[in-house]
């Protein structure tokens, strides 16, 4: 079942009156299809439900956190809606993401009504997998195609300490039931951090191919205050490709998920790794993707602050899709023609957490 409906004294009152902003730059824009003013096609949504987690990862988030009130946060049918407009403007990807997208309740009707959207080819999440020992199945059924799975240490000790309150043995299990379902293509996204799991990288990767799934190494991002400094634990993807080669041959390949990872095959295994470097190798040039927060804001890039905020259209025209449908058109002139985190690793660029705006 959906959510409860809002009801009008449950909206806040700055949500009551909007009008969307006008972009400096208009964007060129096909009849069905999302195109910013630099000539990128957008095809892919990153749409967060919820900002809240039941992990705590030190990279991503404050201790003791705030989160938005339900009042201000899409519902359930909201972010159906958004998404099928979308769609019907050329999207083709759509990745569920939070906070940890599987606490938000009733998240698998959702993906149920997502997975029947026509147009949509492909249906993914991104979890911290301390749900899936429990979802794995209903998420295969409800149309899921993949799966990426957080997981940056093998050790139980330093998982806990990296998530400040996970428990390992439930991710692993969450893993298992991913795979028993039939979830062929899992990856693993493994965040570097220079003396907090750098020396793992190649237990990690090896964790992958015996398991016959993908792994990516991903840059830490300077995103929020996390109340210690990001320069000190940044670790390069040339380091840990230098890591892997210790073991591993490393054969490039042009294969694409639709993300920003550079993949490398492992001859003789079925796994793949993958490198997202937002620092050492800027990958904006071919930005695919838009994200969408968990209060309805759109965010044409994830290393700026620009946003248009689609909830008070929603709420304002409940049965007519042309006001959003306008402003996320309108939205592509505002994304930027790349992030500069390599110059702000301690002063971050934006201001907002990961988990706010979206894995």
């Amino acid at each position: 079942m959906p959510d409860e409906p809002l009801t009008p004294e449950t909206v806040p009152d700055s949500l009551v009156d909007f009008s969307p902003s006008t972009p400096s730059a208009p964007s060129r824009h096909a009849e069905g299809t999302l195109v910013d003013k630099y000539g990128r096609h957008v095809t892919y949504i990153r749409l967060s439900i919820t900002d809240r987690c039941d992990f705590r990862c030190s990279y991503c988030m404050a201790e003791e956190m705030t989160f938005l009130p339900r009042a201000q946060v899409l519902t359930l049918e909201e972010c159906l809606r958004v998404a099928g407009v979308f769609v019907g403007l050329g999207v083709t990807k759509l990745r569920v993401t939070g906070g940890e997208p599987l606490v938000r309740h009733n998240a698998v009707w959702l993906l149920e009504q997502l997975a029947d959207l026509p147009g949509l080819k492909e249906l993914v999440i991104t979890t911290n997998g301390s749900q899936l020992e429990r979802f794995a199945p209903a998420l295969r059924a409800a149309g899921v195609k993949r799966l990426n799975i957080s997981l940056d240490t093998l050790r139980p000790d330093r998982f806990r300490e990296i998530t400040r309150v996970g428990d390992l043995a439930k991710v692993m299990r969450g893993i298992d039931a991913a795979q028993k379902a039939g979830f062929g293509r899992l990856k693993i996204n493994t965040v570097m951090m220079r003396g907090g799991n750098d020396d793992e990288l190649v237990d990690l990767a090896q964790f992958a191919v015996d398991r016959g799934i993908d792994i990516a190494f991903i840059e830490e991002m300077p995103l929020g205050d996390i109340g210690h400094p990001r320069q000190a634990s940044y670790f390069s993807s040339e380091e840990a490709m230098t890591r892997l080669q210790t073991r591993f041959a490393l054969l490039p390949s042009t294969e694409t998920t639709g993300g920003p990872a550079r993949y490398w095959r492992l001859p003789g295994t079925a796994t793949r790794v993958g490198f997202i470097a937002p620092h050492s190798h800027n990958f904006c040039n071919t930005c695919n993707r838009v994200r969408i927060s968990a209060r309805g804001d759109l965010y044409p890039c994830l290393g700026n602050n620009d946003a248009v905020r689609l909830m008070p259209l929603l709420r304002a025209h409940p049965t007519d899709d042309g006001p959003l449908r306008a402003a996320i058109v309108r939205g592509m002139g505002i994304k930027a023609q790349g992030h500069e985190f390599s110059r702000r690793m301690d002063a971050p660029q934006v201001v907002r957490f990961m988990s706010m705006t979206g894995g």
